[in-house]
């Protein structure tokens, strides 16, 4: 099982040097990726849970796949309404690229009403839209010269290269916890990205809904690739009141030990709590970072101890 970082491309304490910084702190440690999330225009209601400034995924993923050699990097998520799918299938190709073969690409609906009226995106149709999108984007990868005639797009003639090296495709990830992104998982996915969740629910209703899916469409079963909140305390927590990654060394080794149980190909590690003032203070991520390399997974082994 292999770990990654959420990086915090937002907030008051975000810039440059402070990317950099935990680019090379990841890669130091031994982590495995480091993954940017996605917000275009920040509306209040953004602001609110996410604040500007915010990094755009597409241009950071290119500068930080300039700076790394061995981390894979990606997005969680990528909002694919709020983008024309052959620009998103364009960059996405070109990053791959740019970065050797590297790309992960999470992908995600949305959720925010105020940012797709913004964007002059359809809120009420995003899943539809994305549905839509991705067939678009996987074909983009593996056809020469595309033409597509769908419900929320049409076009014609296309040149698609270059091509991503990944083939056919990039990894896409898909995240959500409803029934609807389990079926895009399966559907349209290579693996399942829900956030922050515990291991029980995941044991027993996300896996079972998606091998439910997955044999209903006769189609492979996504891999499990969870994001999950790391927060260590000095006392354990009260179980019925923390999700996996929080608690005590010993809760979050018990969490890791049995997300690798299940299956997981990958556990994406988030720093964030949704406290605003702390993106000012990323040392105190670092070191959290730098516990869980030390006393919960051994990275260059790629397995718990």
């Amino acid at each position: 099982m292999k770990i990654g970082v959420n990086l915090l491309n937002f907030g008051p304490g975000v810039n440059p040097q402070a990317l950099e910084s935990w680019i090379k702190i990841s890669e130091a440690l031994g982590y495995h990726l480091v993954m940017v999330s996605d917000h275009i225009a920040i509306t209040p209601d953004v602001n609110s849970r996410y604040p500007a400034p915010f990094y755009e995924p597409f241009t950071t993923l290119g500068w930080i796949a300039g700076i790394t050699t061995t981390m894979r990097i990606g997005t969680t998520v990528l909002i694919v309404p709020y983008r024309n799918p052959l620009e998103t299938a364009k960059a996405a190709a070109n990053l791959d690229q740019l970065s050797g073969g590297r790309l992960i690409l999470g992908i995600g609906v949305g959720w925010s009403t105020e940012e797709f009226k913004v964007l002059g995106s359809p809120f009420k149709e995003r899943g539809a839209v994305t549905n839509e999108y991705l067939t678009i984007m996987k074909r983009f990868w593996t056809e020469d010269v595309l033409s597509y005639d769908g419900t929320y797009i049409k076009f014609q003639d296309v040149r698609t290269a270059p091509k991503p090296i990944q083939s056919p495709h990039p990894p896409i990830w898909v995240g959500g916890q409803s029934h609807a992104a389990m079926e895009r998982a399966v559907l349209h996915g290579d693996a399942y990205h829900p956030i922050r969740i515990n291991t029980t629910w995941l044991s027993e209703q996300a896996i079972p809904k998606l091998t439910s899916i997955a044999n209903q469409n006769e189609r492979n079963m996504p891999a499990i690739c969870p994001r999950i909140r790391l927060r260590i305390t000095e006392y354990p927590m009260q179980e019925d009141q923390r999700i996996a990654g929080e608690g005590s060394l010993g809760q979050i080794h018990e969490d890791l030990k049995k997300l690798e149980d299940l299956g997981c190909q990958y556990v994406l590690l988030d720093t964030y709590y949704d406290d605003v003032k702390a993106t000012e203070n990323h040392e105190a991520s670092w070191s959290m970072l730098s516990i869980f390399a030390e006393h919960i997974v051994d990275l260059r082994q790629e397995m718990v101890r």
